[in-house]
């Protein structure tokens, strides 16, 4: 209580910024708990409703959370520089370009938030039309199963594969042109043979 007492006494330049800074710092401790505990998803910045064209991710600069960034840098900057500077516009001014600073830095770090949250996990359509190398022999006309290595959004999987075809051989490279229940269809490249 005695903190808020000797507020009042304080210039009314740097009491403002007091007075935007207490609630705002409260604001933005209480918008970090809930998005470290699950209470947001820590991209309010970023408007993820699908826009008229259907595309998402735009942009959304005015927000709840911009606001509060603002505020943070602005308020906070003032009471750091009101001894150093002593004109109040000039002050202002530099406060102003401190809360745009905090708005820009906390939007390149949810830039780099969202691209960490990308989905980038394995879908077996995507290996579709591409090139493999025989792992485990693959018997001939879909009596079992053999094993192909192939190389998918940089990483290499080994996965279960089939063939209507002749047996092929470990190290023939093959191509996959089916899905079947889980299994990989895969064809002998023409012309290729490690006989």
């Amino acid at each position: 209580m005695e903190f808020f007492n000797s507020l009042e006494t304080l210039p009314p330049l740097l009491k403002t910024f007091w007075y935007i800074a207490i609630p705002v710092s409260v604001i933005f401790l209480l918008q970090a708990i809930l998005t470290f505990v699950g209470g947001g998803d820590g991209c309010d910045n970023v408007d993820m409703d699908a826009g008229a064209d259907g595309e998402h991710g735009h942009s959304s600069f005015f927000s709840l959370k911009n606001l509060t960034n603002f505020l943070l840098g602005f308020s906070w900057a003032g009471i750091a520089l009101y001894s150093s500077i002593a004109s109040p516009t000039l002050l202002a001014a530099v406060a102003t370009l401190v809360g745009l600073g905090f708005v820009w830095i906390f939007f390149l770090i949810i830039r780099q938030i969202e691209k960490l949250a990308e989905d980038n996990s394995f879908r077996l359509s995507s290996v579709l039309g591409r090139q493999a190398e025989v792992y485990l022999p693959i018997p001939a006309n879909k009596l079992n199963s053999g094993k192909v290595l192939i190389s998918v959004g940089g990483s290499v999987r080994e996965l279960p594969a089939m063939t209507t075809g002749e047996c092929i051989a470990n190290g023939q490279r093959v191509t996959v042109v089916a899905l079947e229940d889980g299994l990989l269809m895969v064809e002998l490249e023409r012309g290729i043979s490690h006989g």
